[in-house]
């Protein structure tokens, strides 16, 4: 996503649809007094909100004023990470305004300055979070089509033959070289060969398919080319644990002489690092492996101190359990929909291997079943990934244009 890209983007429909707008927001605090220091608390109250309101069913509710997860809704799905970027983005809008309002009053020293200015260095900093979560969303995209081939030659009307069981067991077995290639290359020492697979979105075609000899020589390395990705959009020697530790460096809760922006800048560095390492562990990513060993968290927050600071490490910790589970350990991602489609591939493949030829019975009954859950994964991957890439897209735009907003009036703040 090039930075350039961002003009105009506000012309086209945005993805989120907030729950609560800003204004909505504001007419909370009515009641309260007017001036910074309202501002600034009702800021805080609204961040704690947000967290809240992501916290898995059983623990919402605590620590932040929200009711918790949505029934239903696991943590790392795709539903849950769309409502993490929709909760970002709302965070980040009202910080906006805090800014600004701060600059009409004439509130905004040169200290307060320096701090607005750090927190939007350290928000640029995610912007290869965002292309490389883009490029993760893409390939798990690829993922789910060539699944659903499997799935769909088994589901066409009529018989099951030797030839659909043919092929499905050869789109299964492309998908499955994949999964492996990009779960290998996700680990720690393994950049250099994944970005070798998936860079150049922009200049490069695909190449063309393999011979057969070669894919029996080299199956792992024939298929990344058969199936390289159109783009790579960070570089070489990029790495997701390493972004991370940037993103999360020097984010220190302030000093108790330390008032004003102080606060809500903090608050917002520690959203932004929460954001981007559950992108990082949802989806593909070099050395994502080692992100997930969570040696990049910033110091944690002090709880008496901040409203939101009781949900925002319940959440740290889930992530962390998750990435330890051992059932996800090995896993190309830790989105829910990616686990979902391992196990039922994984599914499909043993009952194709103990189907008889010709089929019947039980055994039939058995692939046709296998093949519909499979194809229900599917379904479910292609409604929510569209528009979560679309999303991430979005958070991209919108930190160049915050960017762009704070370098304009700070230069004109100076003039």
């Amino acid at each position: 996503m090039p930075v350039t890209d961002y003009q105009g983007a506000s012309s086209s429909p945005s993805p989120f649809s907030f729950g609560r707008s800003l204004l909505s927001l504001r007419r909370d605090t009515t009641a309260m007094p007017s001036g910074e220091e309202a501002d600034l608390e009702a800021f805080q109250r609204h961040v704690a909100a947000q967290l809240g309101d992501l916290l898995p069913g059983e623990a919402g509710g605590g620590g932040g004023g929200g009711g918790g997860g949505e029934a239903g809704e696991e943590i790392l799905s795709v539903a849950w990470i769309r409502r993490l970027l929709e909760a970002f983005v709302l965070c980040q809008e009202e910080f906006r305004i805090v800014v600004a309002q701060a600059r009409r009053r004439g509130a905004l020293t040169a200290a307060a300055e320096k701090l607005v200015a750090e927190f939007h260095e350290r928000a640029v900093k995610a912007l290869d979070v965002c292309n490389a979560a883009r490029d993760g969303v893409d390939q798990v995209r690829r993922w789910e089509r060539l699944a659903d081939i499997a799935a769909s030659v088994l589901l066409a009307p009529g018989e099951i033959h030797e030839g659909h069981l043919r092929r499905a067991r050869k789109a299964l077995s492309d998908l499955s070289v994949l999964l492996v290639d990009d779960t290998a290359a996700s680990a720690s020492g393994g950049v250099a060969s994944f970005l070798a697979a998936h860079r150049n979105r922009s200049f490069g075609r695909a190449r063309a398919s393999p011979s057969r000899s070669a894919l029996a020589g080299s199956a792992a390395s024939a298929s990344a080319s058969h199936f390289r990705s159109l783009s790579w959009s960070v570089s070489r020697t990029w790495s997701a644990a390493r972004q991370l530790q940037a993103i999360g460096a020097g984010l220190t809760a302030p000093r108790a002489h330390e008032t004003g922006l102080a606060a809500p800048v903090y608050s917002m560095g520690c959203v932004l690092h929460l954001f981007a390492w559950a992108l990082v562990a949802a989806v593909p990513c070099p050395d994502r492996v080692t992100a997930l060993q969570a040696h990049h968290l910033p110091a944690a927050p002090p709880r008496a101190a901040f409203p939101w600071a009781p949900p925002l490490l319940t959440l740290q910790e889930r992530l962390s359990e998750e990435g330890k589970r051992k059932d996800r350990r090995h896993s190309s991602g830790l989105l829910k929909e990616i686990n979902s489609l391992e196990k039922s591939m994984q599914k499909l493949a043993e009952a194709i291997d103990a189907a008889p030829i010709p089929l019947f019975g039980d055994r039939e009954t058995d692939v046709r079943e296998a093949a519909a859950e499979l194809a229900a994964v599917c379904t479910a991957m292609r409604d929510g990934l569209e528009p979560l890439e679309r999303q991430v897209r979005e958070v991209f735009h919108r930190i160049v244009r915050s960017r762009v907003d704070g370098l304009d009036s700070s230069m004109h703040n100076a003039d």
